[in-house]
């Protein structure tokens, strides 16, 4: 099984960017839904009801297979090579990969709510949320690439602080458009 390791690696890839991809596009469309409800009442439940359409598309014909396939050709690469096991790094990357599974679900959850009408959240939360499988996409490429956690856990720690002051530069960005709108 080892001779299809290079193979298995290379489905795993594309699994996985093509699961990115499509967490990126849905939660985006998390946001024009949310702001669907500032829209003209003319409209607003057209786009509503498409934007949910879409979601459910996203998330059956893109985001689950490609997150079956990650799991599945990763799957096969760890029984092709078994040593890969006692490898600290690949432990720490199996966790985040069982987040981001997690988050994987949670945006099914969203649709639900959103296709239900709930719209207790804001485009602002939905566009935080958005950058959550970038913080995954980076500690897992890093973990991956370095393979030593003790690097890993710097650099990580060095994109969770940017990711912080980003946070806050977006904050301050929304609070001045506001603030220059309402003049």
């Amino acid at each position: 099984m080892i001779e299809f390791y290079s193979f298995f690696k290379a489905f795993h890839i594309i699994g996985f960017v093509s699961w990115f991809a499509g967490l990126f596009y849905l939660v985006r469309m998390f946001v024009y839904h949310a702001e669907a409800e500032d829209k003209p009442a003319s409209i607003r439940e057209d786009w509503k009801k498409q934007f949910t359409l879409m979601q459910w598309r996203v998330y059956k014909i893109i985001t689950t297979p490609a997150m079956v396939i990650t799991w599945l050709f990763g799957t096969l690469m760890l029984v092709s090579v078994p040593s890969l096991f006692q490898q600290s790094w690949i432990w720490v990357k199996l966790v985040l990969l069982i987040l981001l599974t997690v988050y994987h679900f949670y945006c099914k959850q969203v649709i639900k709510k959103l296709e239900s009408g709930d719209t207790s959240k804001s485009s602002f939360y939905f566009r935080l949320l958005n950058e959550v499988p970038t913080l995954f996409l980076v500690a897992i490429v890093i973990l991956a690439v370095v393979k030593d956690v003790l690097n890993f856990l710097g650099l990580f720690l060095g994109v969770i602080a940017f990711g912080v002051v980003l946070f806050y530069a977006a904050k301050m960005y929304k609070n001045s458009r506001e603030k220059n709108s309402s003049l």
